[in-house]
C-alpha cells in the first residue's frame, strides 16, 4: 500500500528542511562570511563562482527549451534576462564581475577560466547537465536552493564591509540585487513544484532533486576548500 502524500504545507517544511545541507554551513563559506579567509582565497571563490554565476543562464535557457508551457516559459525567460542582462539593465554577470574587481580580479583574468577548479566545472556542468535532461519540472525543483539564499546574501551584506574594508562596497551590489529577486523566483519554483509533485513517491522525488542541486553546491565548496584551503 502507498503511503498518502504529504499536503502542501508539509511537502513545502520537507523542502525547507533540507537547508540543513545548505552550504552556507560549508566550513569554506563558514570561513568567508566569519572574516577568516584571505585575500586568495577571497580572489579564488569569486573567480570560481563566476563559471556557476555564467552558467545559470544556459541551465536556465535548457529549462525553457524542455517546456511546453507558454505562461511558465514566459516568466521564467525574466531569469535569464536578470543574469544576461537587457537594454541598459547590466544583470548579474556583469554584477558579478564588477565583484571580481573590487576584490582586486581582472575581468578577463575571471572570463578566462584560468582559475577554475576542476572539482567546480564538473559539479556545475553536472547540474546544467541534468536541467538540460531531466523533465521541466524537476529541472525546476532543482532551482529551489533558492529558498535557503537570501540568508546567505544577507550574511555577506553584513559581515564582509566589517572583515574585508579593503573589498571596495560597490561591488557587493550582486548580493543586495539577488535578495528580492531569489524571493521572486521562488514563488515560481515552489509553485510548480508543489502543484507537480502530488504523490508521496513524487514528493520523495522532488527531495532527491533538491538535495542533489544541495550537493552540487557542497561540492563546489569542496573542491575549493582543496586548492585555497580552510583558515581556522
Amino acid at each position: 500500500m502507498s503511503e498518502e502524500a504529504w499536503s502542501r504545507e508539509e511537502f513545502e517544511q520537507q523542502l525547507r528542511a533540507l537547508g540543513r545541507s545548505y552550504h552556507i554551513h560549508h566550513p569554506f563559506n563558514v570561513m568567508l562570511n566569519s572574516g577568516r579567509a584571505s585575500v586568495e582565497q577571497i580572489r579564488g571563490w569569486v573567480a570560481n563562482r563566476y563559471y556557476y554565476q555564467r552558467s545559470i543562464p544556459m541551465k536556465d535557457a535548457a529549462i525553457i527549451s524542455n517546456c511546453p508551457d507558454r505562461e511558465v516559459r514566459r516568466r521564467w525567460t525574466l531569469r535569464i534576462l536578470d543574469h544576461d542582462g537587457y537594454g541598459d539593465t547590466a544583470g548579474g554577470i556583469e554584477a558579478w564581475l564588477r565583484l571580481a574587481e573590487a576584490v582586486g580580479l581582472e575581468r578577463e583574468y575571471v572570463e578566462s577560466l584560468r582559475e577554475l577548479v576542476p572539482g567546480v566545472r564538473f559539479a556545475v556542468d553536472a547540474y546544467v547537465n541534468f536541467a538540460r535532461q531531466a523533465p521541466w519540472q524537476e529541472a525546476v525543483c532543482s532551482s529551489l536552493t533558492e529558498l535557503f539564499a537570501p540568508q546567505i546574501h544577507e550574511q555577506r551584506l553584513a559581515n564582509w564591509p566589517t572583515y574585508y574594508p579593503w573589498i571596495e562596497r560597490e561591488g557587493l551590489a550582486y548580493f543586495q540585487s539577488r535578495i528580492s529577486l531569489a524571493q521572486r523566483d521562488v514563488r515560481h519554483g515552489l509553485e510548480i513544484t508543489l502543484d507537480h509533485f502530488r504523490t508521496r513517491a513524487q514528493q520523495r522525488r522532488a527531495l532527491e532533486i533538491l538535495q542533489f542541486k544541495l550537493d552540487v553546491l557542497w561540492a563546489m565548496n569542496d573542491a575549493m576548500a582543496q586548492r585555497y584551503g580552510v583558515t581556522s
